[in-house]
């Protein structure tokens, strides 16, 4: 039965005025009821939010269709992909939009966290979605990593090997996560089943929940960070309805578009299929994990796969929480002189890092062949002393010699990171070849 009001609403409203009221209403559980109009010029947040959004569920759409016909095996796995390419209408379509959304996630999810970063939108009251956010950017990268296996091809199961492979050095725990992920000493069917549940169930679910609790986090924070705070003195407020909302439909648009465009003259790789007895040269891990695999060639593996990681994630977890003079939230690179120094890191960290990664491969290494205790410090506690010394010099230097703040200091040593994983990154990818040797981009 319905109540005397829902009776009323009835009346004096059609079934389609109603229907568009109730779809109003959820967007507005989303989006503020009016929104500031600074968060409209593209440039503010580029709607780089948006675009994982709708990425991800390009990823769950394209990943459902494929369960049809994909079979988590090592006997079959690859054989159901050459049917979905072969025999499947559009299932070459299919997965390379699914293999693409992938990739661009992870893009763009990361460049949505220097987005937040270098607007300072990770003070008070926003300082726990931060730590949200970066929770998303792993459970994306761990999203990718354990649908990168699914292929079993020889790319995918030596990569996962040579990824799965750096848990080892984790002191205390490094075997049982390895055994974990793996679920035996070597990666195999129960690895690829693992990593199939991880992939189509758990890690989606976890991305859903904590998708859910950042909007939420965001909408009581009071929407989009703006320079000068949510006070509503001065500030000139629009309808989310339809100027924001419509925006974010045509950012939907042009992205959708895109992908669709590429994954029509772009197939998604895959080699021949999985030979455990038969390792590539050079076997490298998943791509955003080869800057940790360059790590490894210049730091003993304990603080190459273990402290240096867990230090940077510790240090921007840590981040918010740390007490700041001045919240310039919204204001790109803190001020003009932040954005120069920032600039300034950036072209030194080009010619430094590389000079390093040259050096470290044609100076004699005087411990290469030493073990044990002497080998950890020589090749990981030295250098790594060296380093965070250094930037404890420069940090002094730019705050009581130079005079920058610091927002603009926090925001220096932030991209000098970075740049520098990019830099990693990028080396291994493109300048390791046989033996993971230094060689030119065409020699690898």
């Amino acid at each position: 039965m319905q109540s005397t009001d829902q009776q009323e609403s009835n009346k004096y409203f059609p079934e389609s005025v109603r229907t568009r009221k109730v779809f109003r209403n959820l967007i507005l559980h989303i989006h503020p009821t009016r929104v500031r109009k600074e968060t409209l010029k593209i440039t503010h947040t580029w709607g780089l939010g948006g675009m994982a959004v709708i990425l991800f569920l390009l990823q769950v759409f394209t990943g459902i269709i494929l369960r049809f016909v994909y079979e988590p095996s090592p006997a079959k796995a690859y054989d159901s992909l050459i049917a979905i390419q072969d025999q499947v209408l559009f299932g070459q379509f299919v997965r390379n939009i699914h293999h693409l959304s992938g990739m661009l996630m992870v893009v763009i999810t990361f460049l949505h966290l220097l987005r937040v970063f270098f607007t300072e939108a990770f003070h008070p009251p926003r300082h726990w979605n931060w730590v949200i956010g970066l929770g998303m950017m792993l459970t994306v990268v761990l999203s990718n990593f354990s649908g990168y296996l699914l292929p079993w091809d020889q790319l995918s199961y030596w990569a996962v090997t040579v990824a799965t492979s750096m848990l080892h050095y984790v002191p205390g725990v490094g075997d049982m996560l390895l055994h974990l992920f793996r679920g035996g000493n070597e990666v195999g069917p129960v690895t690829l089943l693992n990593f199939y549940n991880f992939h189509t169930a758990i890690l989606p679910l976890i991305m859903v929940v904590l998708m859910v609790f950042h909007f939420w986090k965001v909408r009581k924070a009071g929407g989009v960070v703006v320079p000068g705070g949510n006070s509503k003195k001065n500030k000139e407020y629009v309808s989310a309805i339809p100027d924001f909302v419509a925006r974010e439909f045509v950012f939907a648009l042009v992205l959708i578009a895109l992908v669709l465009f590429i994954s029509v003259i772009w197939n998604a790789p895959l080699l021949e299929k999985a030979n455990p007895a038969l390792s590539p040269n050079p076997a490298k891990a998943p791509w955003y994990f080869l800057g940790i695999q360059e790590l490894l060639m210049h730091f003993h593996p304990l603080f190459a796969a273990f402290i240096i990681p867990v230090l940077f994630l510790a240090i921007i977890v840590w981040l918010p929480f740390s007490r700041f003079k001045t919240k310039n939230s919204g204001i790109w690179f803190a001020s003009e002189n932040g954005r120069k120094l920032c600039i300034k890191t950036t072209v030194f960290t080009l010619f430094i890092i590389p000079g390093l990664i040259v050096a470290n491969e044609f100076i004699p290494d005087f411990i290469e062949t030493a073990s044990g205790a002497l080998a950890v410090i020589g090749n990981g506690l030295v250098p790594l002393t060296i380093i965070l010394v250094s930037l404890a010099l420069w940090i002094y230097w730019l705050s009581k010699k130079a005079g920058y703040s610091k927002n603009e200091i926090v925001q220096a040593v932030f991209v000098f990171l970075v740049v520098s994983y990019l830099i990693l990154m990028f080396t291994s990818l493109w300048f390791r070849g046989k033996g993971m040797a230094l060689c030119w981009p065409w020699e690898v």
